[in-house]
């Protein structure tokens, strides 16, 4: 069976993840910062030395790397590329600033941008961190930098992915994903992961 380490899981398990991942056909290994949520392994983005390299087939991050300080987004990218085996793949989606900020210039930083389980959500949430979440307490919570598509794939490039394929979606997702592979894998195989894990 393969494996894929969820990274930042929170409470989820892999029915939260991907179409793709939510099968039999993977284990999921869970990582997160938050001891409270359980997760198989205790560890953070920029040091998860507790994951041996080269050690999963894949890694699935929703919703994190904006947490991250600009400085330690290369170290946590370079972290998802050690612990892949060859061949493997990460599938990772964030806000997409581009599609969020088009809204900041309508003078709409606090407007409902969607509604989410969580209730309205603001450009402003999905610029900074979810707000009732922070007051709540919960920090982690908070953004600390952002990406468009094309930083996005240039930032996987740029730590030495061979294969990044992105998509934005703007209303209602604001999001992008990319999936970011490493060699040896063919155009078509990235196009055949990015069917089964992009959303719909």
């Amino acid at each position: 069976m393969k494996t894929f380490l969820h990274v930042g899981c929170g409470p989820k398990n892999k029915s939260g993840t991907t179409k793709g991942f939510a099968t039999d056909d993977w284990q999921e290994l869970r990582f997160d910062i938050d001891q409270s949520v359980n997760p198989d392994i205790l560890g953070t983005m920029t040091d998860m030395s507790q994951v041996p390299d080269a050690s999963v087939d894949a890694l699935f991050s929703s919703h994190n790397i904006e947490h991250l300080y600009p400085h330690e987004v290369p170290v946590a990218l370079a972290e998802f590329k050690r612990v892949l085996k060859p061949g493997g793949f990460v599938v990772i989606t964030c806000p997409d600033l581009q599609s969020v900020c088009a809204l900041v210039a309508e003078d709409k930083l606090t407007d409902e941008a969607y509604r989410s389980p969580a209730g309205p959500i603001a450009p402003i949430d999905i610029l900074y961190g979810h707000r009732p979440a922070m007051a709540n307490g919960n920090l982690y919570m908070a953004h600390r930098c952002g990406f468009t598509k094309k930083v996005l794939t240039a930032s996987l490039q740029a730590a030495g992915f061979d294969m990044v394929l992105p998509i934005q979606r703007a209303y209602p997702a604001f999001d992008l994903w990319a999936v970011a592979a490493l060699a040896p894998i063919n155009e078509q195989q990235v196009v055949e992961i990015a069917q089964q894990h992009f959303p719909d």
